[in-house]
């Protein structure tokens, strides 16, 4: 029998080709394999060989997620896998979009084990991990030392049809799935036993976790309105015509600050939204419809609220990691304090 057949999606920058300058690359077959494949194959042994690498752009597969996909897919067929590897895309937001939605593709495609690697705060974790395997990862490169051999470790159980065991024992993210299994303690005994070390301040691991939200303390309501200084920001991607700073339209990685100094509305001709996950058509016609400078300028010229700010803050939230827009939350913020504004009104899609 010959060695077990593996397949390796990585995006440019791990194929050596370039940086966010890169990101339209289209996908295509690497002559050889980059270092992070090699890599890979050394780590999976004898037995497994990684025959492949499928490289894309982030930004390329993102903007043309149906048919990047029947682009990778096909190159990845040519090959005949038994297995398929995506990443680590660590905390890339477009990366792991991108490598979350191969995997599914590829597992449902041809049937074959497959997995990727990513951090949990990774936008792509939250959409697949209920369908396929994710290994988690560090939010950074920094980790791969780590975050390569596990993904080899359990690479070669899943091809090999050994028995998977906990997301804890095996170090992917959880998935949601229960399995049933016999303990040799009844619950009550184990309950008690939990609350006597929770007691005791000692250790102990819940059967039962739930999830943690960020709860956060609702600011004093505005005193006077006719005397406070109001700003937009918005998470719809609303930019100024032909998204000079270029946003991505999903998994951003970046925000816009922009001036509507003397704009008392935003036209077609002016405005426009770099947002993907929605239809785009009546945000375009009308962007006041998302951001709504118009009706804020009507309310400063009643007397209503005191002024508008000048600069409105813009990025997209579509598939934007967690730990992007708080970065960008904080770094506004600062500057919404700065300039002495009272009020902020957030708007999405």
């Amino acid at each position: 029998m010959g060695k077990l057949r593996v397949v390796h999606y990585i995006n440019q920058f791990f194929a050596g080709i370039g940086g966010e300058e890169k990101a339209d690359t289209k996908p295509h077959v690497a002559e050889q394999l980059p270092p992070i494949s090699a890599n890979l194959n050394k780590l999976l042994g004898d037995d497994i060989e990684v025959v492949g690498t499928v490289v894309c752009g982030d930004s390329y597969f993102n903007e043309n997620i149906e048919s990047a996909s029947k682009e990778v897919l096909e190159m990845i067929k040519g090959f005949e896998p038994n297995l398929f590897i995506a990443g680590p895309a660590f905390n890339a937001g477009r990366y792991g979009v991108a490598a979350g939605t191969i995997t599914k593709v590829v597992k449902e495609e041809l049937n074959i084990p497959c997995l990727t690697g990513m951090y949990i705060e990774n936008p792509g974790a939250d959409m697949f991990k209920k369908e396929v395997y994710i290994m988690s990862t560090s939010d950074s490169a920094a980790g791969m030392r780590k975050a390569l051999p596990t993904i080899a470790k359990f690479a070669k159980k899943l091809v090999t049809g050994e028995e998977i065991g906990s997301p804890a024992e095996e170090g992917y993210i959880e998935r949601g799935v229960r399995v049933n299994y016999f303990h040799p303690d009844r619950g009550s005994k184990r309950a008690v036993d939990m609350l006597l070390k929770k007691i005791k301040g000692e250790e102990f691991v819940t059967e039962y976790p739930m999830p943690n939200f960020d709860r956060v303390d609702p600011s004093p309501a505005v005193a006077d309105l006719s005397k406070c200084k109001i700003a937009l920001v918005t998470s719809g991607g609303i930019v100024p015509k032909h998204n000079p700073d270029r946003i991505e339209s999903s998994s951003a990685s970046k925000y816009g600050e922009y001036s509507i100094k003397g704009l008392n509305d935003l036209t077609e001709d002016s405005h426009e939204t770099a947002h993907g996950g929605y239809d785009p058509v009546y945000a375009n016609l009308d962007s006041d419809r998302v951001l709504p400078v118009d009706v804020l300028r009507d309310l400063a010229n009643e007397g209503l609220i005191g002024e508008l700010h000048e600069l409105f803050y813009t990025t997209v939230g579509n598939g934007t990691a967690v730990a992007s827009a708080k970065k960008f939350a904080a770094e506004i913020g600062e500057k919404l304090i700065a300039d002495g504004v009272d009020a902020v009104i957030l708007t999405s899609t």
